[in-house]
């Protein structure tokens, strides 16, 4: 379009007025992309669309007017990798694969015997789950040295393998207290296809197997769960933690074997504690076998207690030697797993807190060869139903 002017020539329309000419840095910095976008200043597109508010530049740095070499970037923040919670976490995913580990361990390293099995007759599973216990006095595995330092005498003085210990732990459905039951090594019972002997004599006639059915027979208890140590396997056990905290009412000493424990507060080793729960022959045990499973149960508190507390189970000076020691010592039954074993000592930890009745079937005489009938009926039937013991009736 042309304008005509006065004079009759053409002339172009005014010039729209042109904004001032800004310094050539800053329509630079105008035109640099911004973070995250295109080459330009609107994401690839040199000048906004209709409608569309004009992106603003990006500020200026200062140091643009630095010269090249002088220029340093801002240095990106560092976050924090490790944060409290994630420490947390890796050390609970690691003391959970510890737990695996040593359950694995224990459970492929401890020894295994087909001691329970089927047979016409046997007692019908009851209320409870019970445990038969036993402490071997088989010298098996032993060196003469060992049995010089344990006073155990040799292979020929014991006359064959034996149990010097022989318990039923019941473990109840209800709330009823945890039994700890002895059953005296010469009470007389019928051992199936040897006639009436001393109980002990079933296990070195028949083993494992033959001992949980002759348990069975005379208590009418069914054994769902076995468990044995040997003479070094305990001696192993209470050295490996250091020794057990004992309190010893009496001087005792065993002429037989020449132990000798002096009364008092004290720290047992595997010799002193194998010496304390086989003695019956001192003054110091008078009903001579009773007086034995009596201090049986009493060490058994005591060790139990010590290896379920945290002075052993964290202290690793006690705890590896006893991880070390306690699959050769322990031997249980082929369906047997450690979840079992580990349910035992839980339940078996109040015995030094009264938390666990304690006592030896009723016998008839200090000689502790014949139970007395009715008060077994009554121990027993109280045990198959999970029914309180009647009072007084277990021996002390």
């Amino acid at each position: 379009m042309t304008y005509g002017g006065d004079d009759g020539r053409r002339r172009m329309p005014p010039r729209p007025p042109q904004p001032p000419a800004r310094p050539r840095q800053q329509q630079r910095a105008q035109m640099m992309p911004l973070p995250g976008r295109g080459s330009s200043p609107y994401d690839g597109r040199t000048r906004p669309m209709r409608g569309e508010a004009p992106v603003p530049p990006p500020p200026v740095p200062p140091s643009c007017d630095l010269p090249e070499e002088d220029y340093q970037p801002p240095r990106p923040r560092r976050r924090r990798r490790w944060s409290f919670g994630k420490i947390l976490l890796t050390l609970l995913i690691v003391f959970v694969l510890f737990l695996g580990a040593v359950w694995a361990y224990l459970e492929f390293s401890i020894n295994r015997v087909d001691a329970i099995g089927d047979y016409s007759g046997r007692p019908a599973a009851a209320s409870g789950t019970n445990w038969l216990v036993v402490g071997s006095d088989s010298r098996q595995g032993m060196t003469a040295a060992d049995e010089e330092r344990l006073a155990t005498g040799d292979t020929g003085d014991a006359g064959g393998a034996r149990t010097d210990t022989i318990m039923i732990a019941h473990i109840p459905d209800n709330s009823t207290k945890p039994t700890l039951l002895s059953l005296p090594r010469d009470s007389q019972v019928k051992i199936p296809g040897h006639g009436t002997s001393k109980i002990n004599a079933a296990f070195s006639l028949g083993g494992p197997k033959l001992l949980a059915q002759t348990v069975e027979q005379a208590t009418g208890l069914h054994i769902d769960h076995y468990a044995e140590i040997g003479f070094g396997g305990f001696a192993n056990v209470v050295d490996a933690i250091g020794g057990v905290d004992m309190c010893i009412d009496k001087d005792m000493n065993d002429p037989k074997t020449g132990i000798d424990i002096k009364a008092g507060c004290q720290k047992l080793d595997g010799r002193l504690a194998l010496g304390f729960v086989r003695m019956r022959y001192s003054d110091a045990t008078p009903r001579s076998d009773l007086d034995r499973v009596a201090n049986q149960r009493k060490f058994i508190g005591a060790l139990v207690s010590q290896i379920a507390s945290p002075g052993t189970l964290l202290n690793p000076f006690d705890f590896f030697p006893l991880l070390g020691s306690a699959p050769a010592a322990l031997t249980m039954d082929t369906g047997d797993h450690v979840h079992n074993l580990a349910g035992l000592a839980i339940a078996m930890r109040g015995i030094s807190s009264d938390g666990v009745l304690t006592g030896t079937v009723p016998v008839t005489d200090g000689s502790a060869q014949h139970w007395d009938k009715n008060k077994s009926a009554q121990l027993f039937d109280a045990l198959k139903n999970d029914t309180e013991v009647p009072p007084d009736i277990l021996v002390k």
